[in-house]
């Protein structure tokens, strides 16, 4: 069973968690400030973190700048609506990616469980080209730079990355990305230009992610 290790001020929040994942395979331990939390990373060895970005007592960035000094596991933050500029220090802190909070099951679960070894399609290293994707740790490299990315476009990332040099069709990017038919066309295409850009991709003349005129995309890999 993977063990999470979550800091968060809510502890009902927290205990909701534990009752949520116990059933599905996951062992939980919960604390409700930074301090504590530290402790127990080093106590526990967990094998994922997921902390809040209004974490007490230790803030969230200087959780994540601790947490970076001796550990890789990964790390997950969760934001809420008034917390989009401490997320963008914990991401550039080392924090790998970010969920909405109040979490939801169905978005943490397979973040959670794909850190089990025995997934060997999960624990593969992605690679094109200059682009890497570890799909245990959330990490993206471009170059050998770590690149920081945003939930939703780590997930598109990965997901043409696994069909590198296959045309996907919006569609399928609806069903395996978003997990919804009700996505617009354009919300996908304003994804797609920001991941290109946090890419080194050039929106306009892109060489990298491909628009397919009526269809959808394709990650080229040289």
């Amino acid at each position: 069973m993977p063990l999470l290790l979550v800091a968060d001020p809510d502890e009902t929040l927290g205990h909701d968690l534990v009752l949520a994942l116990s059933g599905r395979g996951v062992e939980v331990s919960v604390c409700t400030d930074g301090a504590e939390a530290l402790l127990r990373v080093g106590s526990l060895d967990p094998d994922v973190l997921l902390i809040s970005a209004g974490l007490p007592t230790v803030g969230a960035v200087t959780f994540v700048k601790a947490v970076r000094k001796r550990y890789q596991m990964p790390l997950i933050l969760g934001v809420g609506a008034d917390d989009a500029e401490e997320a963008v220090r914990a991401l550039a802190a080392g924090a790998n990616l970010c969920v909405a909070r109040p979490y939801r099951l169905d978005e943490l679960l397979p973040l959670i469980t794909g850190v089990r070894p025995e997934s060997p399609a999960v624990a593969k290293l992605l690679t094109c080209g200059t682009i890497d994707l570890d799909p245990v740790s959330h990490v993206v490299r471009v170059d050998a730079r770590p690149v920081h990315l945003p939930l939703r476009e780590y997930e598109l990332l990965h997901y043409l990355m696994l069909n590198a040099d296959k045309v996907v069709s919006r569609r399928q990017i609806q069903t395996h990305v978003w997990r919804s038919d009700k996505v617009m066309t354009n919300t996908i295409a304003v994804h797609v230009r920001r991941l290109r850009e946090r890419l080194g991709d050039d929106p306009e003349n892109p060489g990298i992610i491909l628009t397919v005129r009526g269809v959808g995309y394709r990650l080229v890999c040289p």
